[in-house]
């Protein structure tokens, strides 16, 4: 999708020429440029349904995972690289708006998103989305095993899980950042000792989500070595929706106890120096409104946070709404986050 609209740029560039060569012409769309991380994506039918409304062109500058892009946008204060940033979570919510980045903008819609959702208080930043972050399992390696699924983390340092679980390095993958976050919010003062029993347990670590995922685990290419792994509660409804051939059933599960997984909320927020101050207003507006919320689910594999936006059927039945998610404050995070990875990375490297 975003290679076919910078060449549709392109192709506008040079009708501009032409026209411009050959006399008056009627004043084209203007352009709106969305930062966002790596693993943005909507739909062409809701790309088209905006730009159809607005006399727009939406351009999507994807920056790396959350933290990267955030940085980027960071560094390019004096000069913005675009006019909406799409994707900090609250992880690094704090830090987003200690730089001062964004503008306050309060849209209609925002009175109808509840109040769980909207940490940012001075509206700079809008919640457009939520996930929770889980341990899921190999459904099919617990029953031919005869083994218990683990009920808690505590559960995860048992021997009978010794060398069954891959975690993601905190300090280089979000996903295994926010599981740190859910075993901080958790443990407390005793997280590190937590760390020390499933490094003694044969927990493995790699750097990123894809490895965790599609190398090592095996519920999803069924010759990995780890039957558990941190990924999403969402995860099961992926492996049904893209399944091929098709099946009924998901192959893996989620352990979504009290305090196991950590909720992830993600923003979007108007960047200080836009030129397309009206045309980016609408846009943020756009992504908390009913038609960009449905369309979240099946794109991105989260919950929209409207609560009038209807989900599909494959989340219906296979993603679990996790009840009692963990939950730590973006201030909290942000006074103690480096502190944390660097305290996690003596244990389970040094």
């Amino acid at each position: 999708m975003i290679s076919l609209r910078l060449l549709r740029l392109g192709n506008l560039a040079i009708g501009a020429l032409l026209l411009t060569a050959c006399g008056p012409r009627a004043a084209g769309p203007e352009t709106l440029t969305v930062m966002t991380h790596d693993s943005f994506a909507a739909s062409e039918e809701v790309v088209n349904a905006f730009e159809l409304a607005n006399n727009a062109e939406l351009v999507f500058l994807q920056s790396g995972d959350a933290g990267a892009a955030l940085n980027k946008a960071i560094l390019a204060k004096q000069a913005p690289l675009a006019d909406v940033f799409f994707g900090v979570d609250n992880t690094f919510l704090s830090r987003a708006l200690e730089a001062d980045i964004f503008e306050p903008y309060e849209p209609a819609v925002l009175a109808q998103i509840p109040a769980q959702f909207g940490i940012d208080a001075t509206s700079r930043l809008l919640p457009v989305d939520y996930g929770d972050v889980c341990i899921n399992y190999d459904k099919s390696y617990f029953a031919e095993q005869q083994l218990a699924v683990p009920a808690t983390l505590e559960d995860l340092t048992k021997p009978e899980y010794d060398g069954l679980l891959v975690v993601e390095n905190p300090a280089t993958s979000s996903t295994g950042l926010a599981f740190l976050l859910a075993t901080q919010a958790h443990f407390g003062d005793a997280t590190l000792d937590f760390w020390r029993g499933l490094r003694d347990n044969g927990a493995a670590v790699v750097d990123g989500w894809e490895t965790a995922y599609y190398t090592n685990f095996s519920g999803s290419s069924g010759r990995g070595p780890q039957p558990m792994v941190v990924s999403y509660a969402t995860s099961p409804a992926a492996e049904v929706v893209f399944a091929d051939p098709p099946i009924d059933e998901a192959p893996t599960a989620s352990l979504n106890g009290p305090e196991t997984c950590f909720r992830q909320i993600e923003f979007v927020g108007i960047l200080k120096g836009t030129q397309q101050r009206a045309l980016a207003e609408k846009f943020a507006a756009f992504m908390l409104d009913v038609q960009f919320q449905e369309d979240v689910p099946l794109q991105m594999f989260v919950f929209p946070v409207h609560p009038q936006a209807q989900l599909p059927e494959a989340f219906i039945n296979y993603a679990a709404l996790v009840e009692a998610p963990a939950t730590l404050s973006p201030d909290e995070i942000a006074a103690n986050r480096d502190r944390w990875i660097e305290e996690w990375t003596d244990v389970m490297f040094r």
